[in-house]
């Protein structure tokens, strides 16, 4: 699909400062995801590690003592809570062992204790070696998407940091449409989310930028549902940028952005319009800020069901474990 554009000066550009923004969900999801999936091996690993070393050489004591429930939430994540008590060599022992899982089960689960015949200090239930894997397996995507998810929020912003920096140098300006994806209008400014996926090159790149008071972008066509607007290519810059309706965010003189604009007016007059292009009502998703507060919710949500349970304990009804025999 063809759209409108403009012709600019053949000499290097510099863009205004500003014309990237960075959405504040980056600044306040990124920690909270991190700090999800820190609490997560803090709290895991270790128990993860404990049955993993019983593992290596178990001893099943017949005569030990277990007291505790298993706790099932959202119909798969079990969550095991015991008191172990028992002697070894004339030597006694109390431990308290959790273990955390994912399974289909309903009922009661049964175990025994198991201590470690080269560490005698070291003790689980049998059920924690059974489901040692599916542990190892649960903590490992658990910690790969929040942390995944945060490590790649930060490069994102790295990039985005870098981005505005090249802005200010002067370069090559190549026009562009990209497909406009979210929009918000806040205290007379607008803030649009956008994305390159009607030009050529269809990098699929997503940025996000706030306007001045007052301006507006350039719409040329729409894809869709979604309208199409003008943005450059500065040099060789990760991100595209949208321009304004009057062209101000580009460093160079009025009779040029006068020029520039020529041929979209003469579009518009020959259209029957009365104006340059400008914002026009187009369906419109929600702007990269509500849809970064959207997975935050999402992976809240998440963390909810799985660590509710433990805030829920005592009010709950568990699903008990009986000891053999």
């Amino acid at each position: 699909m063809t759209f409108p554009t403009i012709k600019l000066p053949a000499r290097p550009l510099a863009l205004k400062r500003g014309v990237i923004s960075t959405p504040l969900a980056y600044y306040f999801s990124t920690p909270i995801l991190l700090a999800i999936a820190v609490f997560m091996m803090v709290t895991e690993a270790p128990g993860i590690l404990r049955d993993y070393t019983i593992s290596q050489n178990p001893l099943i004591l017949e005569n030990g003592d277990i007291k505790g429930s298993c706790t099932t939430r959202k119909a798969i994540f079990t969550s095991c809570e015991v008191d172990l008590s028992y002697e070894h060599d004339g030597q006694r022992y109390n431990k308290d062992v959790e273990v955390m899982f994912v399974d289909m089960h309903s009922g009661d689960y049964e175990t025994g204790l198991v201590i470690s015949a080269d560490r005698p200090d070291l003790a689980t239930i049998t059920l924690g070696l059974d489901m040692l894997w599916n542990r190892i397996i649960t903590l490992s995507v658990f910690a790969l998407l929040l942390g995944g998810g945060a490590l790649a929020m930060i490069y994102l912003l790295f990039r985005i940091l870098r981005v505005r920096g090249q802005l200010q140098h002067p370069a090559p300006l190549t026009p562009i449409p990209v497909e406009i994806t979210g929009m918000d209008k806040k205290n007379n400014r607008l803030a649009i989310t956008y994305a390159d996926k009607v030009s050529e090159r269809k990098t699929k790149r997503v940025a996000y930028t706030r306007f001045e008071a007052g301006q507006e972008p350039i719409i040329i066509g729409d894809a869709g549902s979604n309208a199409v607007a003008l943005a450059v290519w500065h040099g060789d810059t990760f991100l595209p940028v949208l321009l304004d309706d009057k062209l101000e965010r580009i460093e160079m003189t009025q009779q040029e952005r006068a020029e520039a604009l020529a041929p979209l007016y003469a579009a518009a007059t020959q259209a029957g319009r009365q104006a340059a292009p400008s914002l026009a009502p187009a369906k419109t998703g929600p702007s990269l800020l509500r849809r970064l507060g959207l997975f935050l919710l999402v992976i809240l949500l998440i963390i909810v069901s799985i660590f509710g349970y433990w805030l829920w304990y005592v009010t709950s009804a568990p699903s008990q474990f009986n000891s053999p025999g």
